[in-house]
């Protein structure tokens, strides 16, 4: 960051009083710059035994399987954002029923938000953002093929809570999730 995107004077980068680290601030008109992870927000719909994945039509992860999701947008609710992201991605209205996931990145500054959703019919097609729309049973899921480890997390946390007959949150990061993955290998 160059510049004060409040008065257009150029800004520092160091200490601000009464914070514990550096910020991008003004010292013409005071104005601290905070920077922030960035909130992803997805939905795993569900229809039946099934789940509904996209294949990427974007960067990054183009032509890769991922549950549809995608970066928030200022003035909507993570839920509103979450329904958004299956429409745009799946041409679908989705009624979310439960926060299934928190998933953090800290390296990017990123955190994953994915809900489980009700579909109200299988009246699906590709969205703009979408190569392929796809209903899967748990053994068809292409695994190889998902573009995300968080689309991976909730898909093995769904499917693990099925199997058991119960709804709950899971909270994890990517550091932790990878470490488990590979000490299952």
């Amino acid at each position: 960051m160059n510049f004060c995107n409040n008065c257009g004077n150029q800004v520092d980068f160091g200490a601000v009083v009464g914070d514990d680290r550096p910020r991008f601030n003004c010292s013409v008109c005071g104005t601290i710059h905070y920077e922030n992870p960035k909130i992803i927000v997805g939905c795993l719909p569900i229809w039946e035994d099934k789940v509904l994945l996209c294949r990427r039509a974007i960067e990054p992860r183009r032509g890769f399987w991922n549950v549809p999701g995608g970066f928030m947008e200022n003035g909507e609710t993570v839920e509103e954002g979450a329904t958004r992201e299956v429409q745009e991605e799946a041409n679908i209205q989705v009624e979310i029923t439960h926060l299934q996931m928190v998933f953090s990145i800290a390296r990017i500054n990123q955190v994953y938000m994915h809900f489980l959703a009700e579909m109200p019919d299988t009246n699906f097609s590709n969205g703009i953002e979408s190569l392929e729309t796809r209903l899967f049973s748990e053994d068809e899921i292409p695994w190889t093929e998902m573009a995300f480890t968080s689309s991976i997390y909730t898909l093995k946390t769904y499917f693990a809570d099925r199997k058991k007959g119960i709804q709950q949150l899971h909270r994890t990061d990517y550091e932790t999730f990878e470490k488990e993955r590979k000490s299952k290998l």
